[in-house]
């Protein structure tokens, strides 16, 4: 996080952590967060459309300054080593990815540069990102993805079920626009934990040092949110992304649960089936946060056509309905 976007906040707020997290006041209708876990990996350059092609598994050319889209990046054997929403500014694009992974992904990037005219840049430091979530607008999950363009701020729609959008921002811009809002009826700041948690609401994976490359884009659900195409010709991973979707339904699928955890599990922590006599090992979870109440989670599972009686630490855990 840019450190005089951050000192803003602190001025503003105390500190970014005594920002309120239980964003629920009846008065709220625009929650802000800042998103300081992702960061932002520009590809810049000439051949940098085409570069990108042969590395993720959406459609660079269906991006553009009025559209973006979640995608992977995978190894050679088809597991997912970041998750990412892929946007346009003018003629560079913009990897929003965990901040945790950019560096090894930065890295691993870089690799398949050779003599292309591609420029691989941490741009975390120069640009914001913030949350936006809309509590007296109905979501329109139809726009998911729709980009808008105004000076130095890009919105990226995330509508699921509701109305959120992430905005790209200079620091000036960020600071403008958060000192304009702080004086409008109905704002509220919150932690980036909520933001995390509405992620988690609308099934949007992110990985961290501990569940990367260990999954393939169809287990995260990267196939139903749009972040595959199936058409677009080779990338790395292709020919195992494509097999499983030619072939059959991946055996595993992500799902969002909750259980009455007081604290949070460890990512890939074990979720158990004990319906029957024997307790085996049928998931494992991807992100949780606290919520009230209990903890919310993204929870990679067997699929089967019998019930699960599902177990996490002894807890029961239920997976939300509507999936």
């Amino acid at each position: 996080m840019n450190l005089d976007w951050k000192n803003f906040l602190t001025a503003t707020h105390g500190t970014i952590d005594d920002i309120d997290l239980i964003a629920t006041k009846s008065e709220a209708k625009t929650i802000l967060c800042p998103l300081s876990y992702l960061g932002v990996l520009s590809v810049s350059g000439k051949d940098a459309g085409q570069f990108l092609q042969g590395q993720i598994t959406c459609n660079v050319h269906d991006i553009s300054d009025s559209k973006s889209s979640l995608g992977a990046i995978c190894n050679p054997k088809g597991r997912v080593i970041t998750t990412f929403l892929l946007a346009k500014r003018e003629e560079t694009f913009l990897l929003l990815l965990p901040l945790e992974l950019l560096g090894s992904v930065k890295k691993r990037l870089q690799m398949y540069v050779l003599r292309s005219a591609v420029t691989l840049t941490d741009s975390t430091d120069e640009l914001c990102l913030i949350g936006r979530y809309r509590t007296n607008l109905a979501p329109s999950p139809e726009a998911f993805g729709s980009t808008s363009q105004q000076q130095q701020l890009t919105t990226i729609d995330l509508s699921g079920k509701l109305s959120r959008q992430l905005l790209i921002a200079s620091v000036d811009e960020a600071k403008s626009y958060w000192t304009a809002q702080v004086g409008a009826q109905g704002f509220h700041p919150a932690t980036p934990e909520l933001w995390r948690s509405l992620d988690i609401l609308e099934g949007i994976p992110w990985l961290d040092g501990n569940t990367s490359e260990e999954y393939i884009p169809q287990m995260l659900n990267l196939d139903i949110l749009g972040g595959i195409s199936f058409t677009k010709g080779c990338y790395t991973g292709q020919e195992i992304v494509a097999r499983t979707h030619y072939l059959g339904k991946s055996k595993r699928q992500l799902f969002v649960a909750e259980c009455d955890l007081g604290h949070l599990p460890a990512a890939n922590a074990a979720i158990t089936d004990d319906s029957t006599e024997t307790e085996q090992l049928v998931g494992n979870v991807l992100q949780a946060q606290l919520s009230q109440g209990g903890c919310r989670m993204l929870v990679v599972l067997q699929v089967s056509e019998q019930p699960y009686h599902l177990k996490l630490e002894g807890e029961e855990v239920r997976v939300l309905p509507g999936q």
